[in-house]
């Protein structure tokens, strides 16, 4: 079974987001980037049904070559190779358009990814991926389970759970679930020096057709200043309240 992995570069969660003087884009300078973190569930994922059946299994990046270093850290945690589509990612018709070629080209069994990244939470580059290869589509998946040609995944829903089953090649979102938590694989020395070994693909981009440009950037709106009130006077805090920040 062949298994494609995609994953996205994305701020770590502790870093400070700033946008350029012009606020036309983010500011990339200082960040810290990790792989998408519902992406590493879907890697995890992999790694496992890889220990498992004998997968092999691929990580595919659509970016530019400053996402190297977390594609090796995928590398690293176990995946068998990777391939890097040389192009910054703009929208997510032309990441999924990419993406879909790639599988494409490789004849995979089954294609997983987290349902979301969580910079933009688009949620929609898996989805889209699905539809152009006409495969089947389980989203927001939080378990998986492959026998032969067929995969039985279990979704949220509300008030329960749903399972599905669908015959290979599909696409799965998974998200925190799909995995534990506790078993998200931390690279060790080993697995580090044999990423520097395995084969990264470059390949150039096939399609540069871009559906959505972001117009502008806004900051989040800093916090107000806390009033404090005497526990004692309750009518100024049902004033307050009232009044300022109207709520009642």
């Amino acid at each position: 079974m062949k298994i494609l992995v995609c994953i996205s570069s994305v701020p770590d969660t502790t870093s400070k987001i700033n946008f350029t003087a012009d606020k036309s884009a983010f500011d990339k300078n200082g960040i810290q980037w990790v792989i998408n973190p519902l992406d590493e569930f879907a890697l995890t994922k992999a790694i496992k049904l890889q220990e498992s059946q004998g997968a092999t299994v691929t990580v595919v990046n659509v970016g530019d070559a400053g996402t190297e270093a977390v594609i090796r850290k995928a590398l690293a945690i176990g995946a068998n190779d990777a391939v890097r589509v040389n192009t910054e990612a703009k929208d997510s018709f032309s990441v999924a358009k990419e993406i879909a070629k790639i599988a494409q080209d490789g004849g995979y069994d089954l294609i997983l990814t987290g349902k979301e990244s969580i910079d933009y939470n688009g949620g929609a580059v898996p989805g889209m991926v699905a539809q152009l290869l006409n495969y089947a589509f389980v989203n927001a998946a939080v378990g998986l389970d492959v026998n032969g040609s067929e995969a039985t995944a279990v979704r949220e829903i509300e008030g329960g759970k749903e399972t599905i089953s669908v015959k290979l090649p599909a696409v799965v979102a998974g998200q925190k679930g799909l995995v534990d938590e506790k078993d998200l694989i931390i690279p060790n020395m080993r697995g580090i020096m044999s990423a520097r070994t395995k084969p990264l693909q470059v390949v150039e981009p096939s399609n540069s057709e871009v559906k959505v440009e972001a117009v502008s950037f806004d900051s989040v709106a800093p916090r107000a200043a806390v009033k404090l009130v005497s526990a004692d006077n309750l009518d100024e805090l049902v004033r307050l309240l009232h009044e300022e920040a109207k709520v009642i």
